[in-house]
């Protein structure tokens, strides 16, 4: 099972380790975070931390039981009770069931210390695994978009408080 830690200051190495080594995975099913993301990623980072603190976004990573990080789970944009979610697992670690399992895991975190009532999420029609990952936790599709570009759906959960 994942361990699921909010982001702190010291994750920052293995944050960017992470995000390194897995960009070009990344970017096959969602855009790009972009050279200045990389290039300016202590900034980045401290940024983030910030938002966390101010109860506008929280942040995730996503660690095995060795304590490597393998992923990183988010929620964005906390108003009115809701708030967008996003994941992304390392390529050496895809296919193991870690975003289902870190998924389940911050859906109650989300209503019982976040307070949300809802979470809403899309993703690209050619990322089946992530479809797969957010019909396994309940989400159901609520329309087409476009992500980056490409063809997307975007999906909606209610929270039960837990």
């Amino acid at each position: 099972m994942p361990i699921l830690e909010p982001l702190r200051p010291d994750h920052a190495d293995a944050v960017l380790a992470f995000e390194l080594a897995n960009r070009a995975w990344f970017a096959r099913t969602v855009p790009d975070r972009g050279d200045a993301y990389f290039a300016r990623f202590d900034e980045r980072h401290a940024a983030l931390l910030a938002e966390q603190a101010a109860g506008i976004c929280r942040f995730h990573v996503i660690l095995d039981p060795t304590g490597a990080l393998v992923g990183r789970v988010n929620l964005m944009d906390l108003v009115d009770g809701s708030a967008e979610l996003g994941y992304r697992i390392a390529e050496s670690a895809a296919g193991r069931g870690l975003a289902k399992a870190a998924v389940a895991q911050l859906l109650p975190l989300a209503a019982r210390t976040y307070g949300l009532r809802s979470l809403t999420a899309a993703t690209t029609l050619d990322n089946p695994a992530s479809m797969a990952v957010l019909a396994h936790n309940g989400f159901a599709v609520t329309g087409e978009c476009v992500l980056d570009g490409r063809p997307a759906v975007r999906y909606h959960r209610d929270l039960d408080g837990g």
